[in-house]
């Protein structure tokens, strides 16, 4: 009987073949957690005598959330990140080093591997072929102590993809024309495979974008096959050894199959206060939308070609006197990067404030929080009603382009109008 991408992965971690709806407990490969979520596993472990880690190497504690920490209690609970890595052996990503989702796909996950993480956008593991999920701290203490957790096998939903975007279209588009299409609970604890040739086609940063959002639809992970891709990531950050091809078998079956479109789908944002309450930029709601901040960056597209299609967009020009824009890289890595090949120039003299790598704004502990009654268009995952540290303020969500039109014009605005 043919597997999915996710049956696959966890058949081969605990030993036998599986099926969705079962309950298995498997070894993981991967764990993190991050600033706001670590002291709380850290705290549980110690309360049971069980603080130490079944494999540092790959248990990674993420300085991120709050980066440089804006206040006494957070730089505190930084401490006690360092402090247990000290214990342990743990490797501590430290303040700039830049977002855990970024980073631990960087440096830390391969092809078929079993990733948990507490925080829910561990999904993004999936652009890898890893089978990435959120879970909460404590499941998170209990696997990064014993080397394995529980789950149930989830079932799988297939997306197949054809065809080429046009000119201001990308894959945030169409993660977010999917959400809108399914709703914010339509794959909960499924796993959404992404294939079809428009995926075949996309980079690593566009893959990646896709499965950070799965979690969005309520999925428990989101999961694109290895290829060629795939291995010219792992080796431009020297791990090609860690390189293995892994498709879903073609007779596997799903509870749910899609077929879309790409040339059809339009630039398309996410409307406050839910991530499914989407609009194509053609829609009449679009319109004269006054945008107070714009945010690039986040784990969702903050990555060297998110910014390369910001400075597109925005050289020779400044953002609109009204707006504010930031931008902050999602790695060290993407910020060197950016750095060393003027994308960052580019848009510092557009008028951007430049963060250090981390979360920033996206989480509304600082770096960006928003005034009562302001809206932000943002390229992050969520638009939660305070999302942003404001619950009077008003969050959109969309790619880069869409952004860095907006920063332009101090509106949405139609980013096929200003490419380059």
């Amino acid at each position: 009987m043919g597997k999915t991408l996710a049956e696959k992965i966890i058949s081969e971690h605990v030993g036998r073949e599986v099926v969705a709806g079962e309950i298995v407990v498997t070894p993981v490969d991967v764990c993190l957690v991050q600033d706001g979520t670590g002291p709380l596993a850290i705290n549980q472990l110690r309360k049971i005598n069980l603080e130490k880690a079944a494999n540092p190497q790959q248990t990674v504690l993420f300085i991120d959330h709050a980066s440089p920490s804006p206040r006494k209690e957070l730089a505190n609970d930084h401490i006690t990140l360092r402090q247990f890595a000290r214990k342990t052996g743990c490797y501590v990503s430290e303040v700039g080093d830049g977002v855990c989702h970024q980073v631990i796909n960087e440096s830390f996950v391969r092809p078929g591997d079993i990733v948990i993480g507490a925080d829910s956008h561990t999904c993004t593991a999936g652009a890898l072929g890893a089978l990435g999920t959120g879970m909460g701290s404590t499941d998170v203490a209990i696997g990064i102590a014993l080397g394995k957790t529980w789950l149930r096998v989830p079932e799988s939903y297939r997306f197949v993809v054809h065809g080429r975007f046009q000119p201001g279209v990308y894959a945030k588009d169409l993660i977010l024309h999917i959400i809108g299409m399914i709703g914010a609970d339509g794959a909960t604890y499924k796993s959404m495979e992404f294939g079809g040739e428009t995926i075949e086609n996309m980079e690593m940063s566009e893959r990646l974008t896709m499965s950070n959002m799965a979690v969005e639809a309520g999925a428990k992970c989101g999961i694109i096959f290895s290829d060629e891709k795939t291995r010219e990531f792992l080796l431009k950050h020297g791990r090609g050894k860690s390189y293995r091809e892994l498709w879903a078998d073609e007779d596997a079956t799903y509870e749910r199959s899609f077929e879309i479109d790409a040339s059809k789908i339009l630039p398309t944002i996410s409307f406050p206060h839910t991530v499914d309450n989407t609009r194509t930029i053609e829609h009449k709601d679009c319109q004269d939308v006054k945008i107070d901040q714009v945010v690039i960056g986040t784990c969702t597209n903050g990555r060297l070609e998110d910014l390369r299609i910001a400075a597109q967009i925005l050289e020779g020009k400044k953002k609109h006197p009204d707006t504010r824009l930031i931008v902050v890289p999602a790695s060290r890595k993407v910020y060197q990067e950016a750095l060393e090949e003027g994308t960052l120039s580019i848009l510092n003299q557009a008028g951007a404030s430049i963060q250090s790598p981390g979360c920033g704004p996206c989480v509304g502990i600082h770096q960006g929080v928003l005034g009562d009654g302001e809206a932000c268009l943002s390229t992050q995952n969520r638009n939660f009603k305070g999302r942003m540290g404001n619950p009077n303020g008003f969050i959109y969500l969309a790619s880069p382009a869409t952004a860095a039109a907006a920063a332009l014009e101090g509106k949405i605005a139609d980013p096929r109008e200003v490419i380059g």
